[in-house]
């Protein structure tokens, strides 16, 4: 369930024509700019970016940039850009700062096969390279071989599974990944090729063999940045949702809050099911999510988060 509320009814030549407006004069009018961009979809904010252009022959983007700044700005940048366009670059910004490799895999294991081809033609557009190329310029080793792995394939997405496969393949991971016997290789494989249903009818698979999920005590404080991965993999495909509200729990709970993380997840998910990530929030922590948010972050930053969770100040 999405948080957004969008009119279906909307002028995208009126909306151009109030943000323009909003940046006229002294100062900007912020709370136009949330009140519009903050209730539109991503099929409206296209056209008004299109219909800005064509009445005053400038790229609204670019616009907004120079009008707003801070977290206020990348939330707003984020948010406006067309999704593939916009998975594009959170992957371009993990591979260039080499820090968090999660965004690459939440990406090739949330979206939809057609959805992640259409992120690797968006970066190509944008970047002149291909995605598993910058990938693989910017790892090795198993890393490598994993995340090229996750972003170029193309898996089957159905119900089908083979049970006796998910049996089999439950060990494998087990020697693998739990007691670091088998081959890496293996385990790259699994994760690479089969579709989310047989992994996660493995992932069951390996919790009734051995009574605990696969990834549990996985990480301790000299996992690497291979055995990372290998953890947000398995966490992504098993149960998105469970993965993002962890996502959004870590951020809030460090000393000063992940604003990156904390944006990527209420402006990748409001169109999708940030209510269901905040109902399992809020059942894991006992407090609402709009209500950390708001303590948490503040100004127009603060006004625009709690607008795509449906909660206006």
């Amino acid at each position: 369930m999405a948080t957004l509320s969008a009119p279906s009814n909307h002028s995208p030549n009126e909306d151009a024509e109030a943000l323009r407006k909003a940046f006229e004069g002294w100062g900007t009018d912020e709370k136009t700019v949330i009140t519009i961009l903050g209730h539109r979809n991503s099929n409206q904010i296209q056209q008004i970016r299109k219909a800005y252009e064509g009445i005053y022959n400038e790229d609204l983007i670019k616009r907004l940039e120079s009008e707003i700044k801070g977290d206020f700005e990348k939330a707003v940048y984020r948010w406006i850009l067309e999704p593939a366009e916009r998975d594009a670059v959170l992957a371009n910004v993990a591979i260039k700062s080499g820090k968090n490799y999660n965004v690459i895999v939440e990406i090739s294991a949330v979206l939809s096969p057609e959805e992640l081809l259409n992120v690797r033609r968006a970066y190509v557009k944008r970047y002149k390279h291909s995605l598993e190329e910058d990938l693989a310029a910017h790892t090795s080793g198993h890393l490598r071989q994993l995340l090229v792995g996750l972003v170029t394939a193309f898996r089957y997405v159905g119900d089908e599974i083979n049970p006796k496969l998910a049996q089999t393949e439950a060990g494998i991971l087990h020697e693998s990944v739990k007691e670091k016997k088998g081959s890496h290789e293996e385990a790259i494989r699994i994760l690479t090729t089969r579709s989310k249903t047989q992994l996660i009818a493995t992932f069951n698979r390996y919790r009734e063999t051995h009574g605990t999920s696969i990834t549990k005590k996985l990480l301790d404080e000299g996992s690497d940045e291979f055995q990372k991965a290998l953890y947000t993999t398995i966490r992504s495909f098993n149960d998105h949702v469970k993965y993002y509200e962890k996502v959004v729990r870590d951020a809030i709970k460090k000393v000063g809050t992940d604003e990156d993380a904390l944006t990527r997840v209420i402006v990748s998910r409001a169109q999708h099911d940030l209510k269901v990530i905040s109902d399992v929030y809020y059942k894991r922590n006992s407090v609402l999510l709009e209500h950390v948010v708001a303590k948490e972050t503040s100004g127009d930053y603060k006004k625009f988060l709690l607008t795509l969770l449906g909660k206006e100040e």
